[in-house]
Order: C-alpha cells, then structure tokens, then sequence
C-alpha cells in the first residue's frame, strides 16, 4: 500500500518512474533472509511499472490505474481484517466456553 500511496503522491513529479512489487521475488527474498542468507539487494522485489501512455515529462505514474489499485488494496486488506477478527473473536468465545 505504501508503494501505491508513494506512486500517488508523485503523480505530478517530472520524471518520476512508477514502482511496483513483484511479490515472488520479494517474498523469496523475505524466505531466504529468515533461513540466514543474506542478500545484497535490499530492495528485492521492486520493480518499474511500465505505462501504457507515457508522459511527456517522463513520469510514469497512470493516476487512474494507481487509484484502481489502492482501492483493490484496501478492500483486500479490510476483509482481511474482518476475517481475522471473526477468528480471534470465535477462539476468544470458545476459550470462555460460549
């Protein structure tokens, strides 16, 4: 969400490139540093977005696509929330013995 929020916030920045997470490599990353191999990329996962209509400025940043997606990001997230909290909510009604 934060990568989706940063590309927004830069819609109308002159030469600013969208990014993206390729989320296989960013978790493959994630797997490896837990197994306590280090990785020299810091950033795995990043990627450039590439634009179906480019600026004329350079920016890459398609305002109605990063809207699409932060509003995709925010129902995912919210209704996994929601699934979440049912589960806390039946352990916790069941550790009570309801």
């Amino acid at each position: 969400m934060g990568v989706i929020a940063s590309n927004i916030a830069n819609a109308a920045t002159p030469g600013y490139k969208a990014r993206d997470i390729d989320f296989n490599a960013a978790l493959d990353a994630r797997l490896a540093r837990a197994r306590g191999v280090m990785s020299a990329n810091t950033r795995a996962g990043m990627v450039w977005r590439s634009p179906t209509m480019p600026s004329m400025d350079g920016n890459t940043v398609e305002l109605s696509r990063e809207q699409v997606a932060f509003a995709e990001n925010a129902v995912a997230y919210s209704a996994t929330l929601s699934f979440v909290q049912g589960k806390v909510n039946t352990i916790t009604r069941a550790l009570k013995g309801e």
